[in-house]
């Protein structure tokens, strides 16, 4: 059963493996990180790091148990309670409700280790299977459509303390 987990260095290599298997499958329906991203990959790794030590950001790797990763999800911004939620799973993982799982656990443990009450996700009107996994999850649509006014839908869940 995969494990969702916090990111450490020792993530590094498994998160980089992830990223350049999949970035094909990912530029389909996001922009591409480019080729600088994987060139500085160490730089950025780190400071991702440095992010989450900083309580900035808390950053999540779905691991399988063979140690591969299956998944990054991710909260951005935490402040006042509330955070921006991204994630990505592996395409040979991709519509077996691995990234629904995994969200609902990040859901669970941004309120219990993050103190969080709401969290906001962002997606492209195109990508359905995204759209999917955060109904399912218990997002809903919220107007406008994305903090600028910017036509992709955005989808808000509400937090309740599980106790």
């Amino acid at each position: 059963m995969p494990e969702l987990q916090r990111l450490r260095a020792g993530h590094a290599p498994a998160v980089l493996a992830f990223e350049l298997a999949n970035r094909a499958y990912f530029a389909a329906s996001v922009p591409d990180r480019g080729d600088d991203f994987f060139d500085r990959f160490s730089d950025r790794y780190g400071a991702l790091l440095a992010e989450q030590e900083a309580g900035v950001c808390a950053f999540y790797v779905l691991v399988a148990e063979d140690g591969p990763v299956l998944g990054r999800f991710n909260l951005y911004d935490l402040e006042n309670g509330t955070a921006e939620l991204g994630y990505r799973v592996a395409r040979h993982v991709a519509g077996r409700g691995m990234a629904t799982a995994a969200v609902r656990e990040l859901c669970r443990l941004a309120v219990t280790r993050h103190g969080l009450r709401t969290l906001r996700a962002g997606t492209s009107r195109e990508n359905v299977a995204s759209r999917r996994v955060l109904v399912k999850a218990g997002f809903v649509p919220v107007a406008p459509a994305g903090p600028g006014g910017e036509s992709d839908p955005w989808y808000q869940r509400d937090l309740v303390r599980q106790r």
